[in-house]
């Protein structure tokens, strides 16, 4: 099988199996959405959606951000990973969107990824997911999913994975690309103990049929 023919049969399964793929980070609009990728770093969704609604509800635009004393912002996320960096990256944000980018969430990735917290994978979300645009954002799941798929090959960085993904995956199906990859890791391609038996991509898996084929059989 060709590397064009692994992908045609991968998005022909996840266009039928999840066809809408979205994020499972909860957010009303740009600025929501961009406080939230952020908190996420090294954190899973549901811990990050625990917390923002009160942080929204306290902080509910760029300027109340932009004007967040450090103390009670760190209240509000104390009990997300890295809450200190994550605290000054916030405040940091907001005040560069306020003194940069007249108070807006700007929507390019060369743009996105001056501001501070905000890294390629972080602006490639955000584009993405607000705007449709074709940027592949590269998390530990679509890394590992990718290369297990067979979808990529000896990549060895987050943007070594992005420039093979967007090479074989058509323009307009960028966006939806990441989310299948990034919930089918979270919940079937798991790290430790994939769930081959429930996973319809397993015949043209390479993982598979090297690593967990007779594991399978084993827990038969």
């Amino acid at each position: 099988m060709t590397r064009k023919q692994r992908f045609e049969h991968v998005i022909a399964y996840f266009e039928e199996a999840m066809p809408d793929p979205e994020t499972e980070l909860l957010y009303d609009n740009p600025y929501q959405l961009l406080v939230a990728v952020i908190l996420s770093a090294q954190c899973t969704d549901k811990r990050v959606n625990m917390h923002t609604p009160a942080l929204f509800e306290r902080y509910p635009d760029i300027p109340s951000l932009a004007t967040a004393e450090y103390d009670e912002l760190f209240s509000y996320i104390k009990s997300i990973s890295f809450p200190g960096n994550k605290t000054r990256h916030l405040m940091g944000m907001a005040k560069m969107v306020e003194e940069k980018f007249a108070g807006e969430i700007p929507m390019t990735v060369d743009e996105l990824v001056q501001l501070p917290g905000v890294g390629r994978k972080t602006a490639n979300v955000i584009t993405s997911v607000v705007d449709n645009q074709p940027n592949m954002a590269v998390d530990t799941h679509v890394f590992r999913v990718s290369a297990r798929l067979g979808l990529t090959v000896r990549a060895k960085t987050p943007l070594e994975t992005e420039k093979q993904l967007i090479k074989y995956v058509p323009t307009g199906l960028v966006y939806k690309f990441h989310h299948w990859l990034i919930l089918h890791g979270r919940y079937v391609c798991v790290a430790r103990r994939p769930k081959c038996e429930e996973c319809g991509l397993k015949p043209l898996c390479p993982y598979f049929q090297k690593v967990m084929k007779a594991e399978v059989v084993k827990r038969k």
